[in-house]
């Protein structure tokens, strides 16, 4: 009885090939790689592939950012202007 009730509930829990593609044609919307190109016919990998890419990049570039304010923020007066705009900003 319990493995009929796990195997219902694992059928019932698990995504339809409908809401797999609705989801991968969001995302064909979102990555800049996939939207810029000419062609439409992209397959759900490839979108799968550039997601993770482009998820990779923008946490590089994060990574990159928070350095470079963290560099700001130790060469600046803690009491300038620039450091109250600057912390005004991140607690937003």
């Amino acid at each position: 009885m319990s493995s009929r009730r796990s195997r219902q509930q694992s059928s019932s829990s698990r995504i339809s090939d409908e809401q797999i593609i609705e989801l991968v044609s969001k995302l064909r919307q979102l990555v800049p790689e996939i939207r810029h190109r000419r062609s439409d016919k992209v397959s759900a990998s490839k979108v799968l592939q550039e997601t993770c890419n482009y998820i990779r990049t923008l946490n590089r570039e994060v990574d990159d950012l928070s350095e470079r304010l963290s560099q700001l923020l130790t060469t600046i007066d803690a009491d300038s202007p620039e450091a109250n705009i600057i912390r005004s900003l991140i607690n937003q």
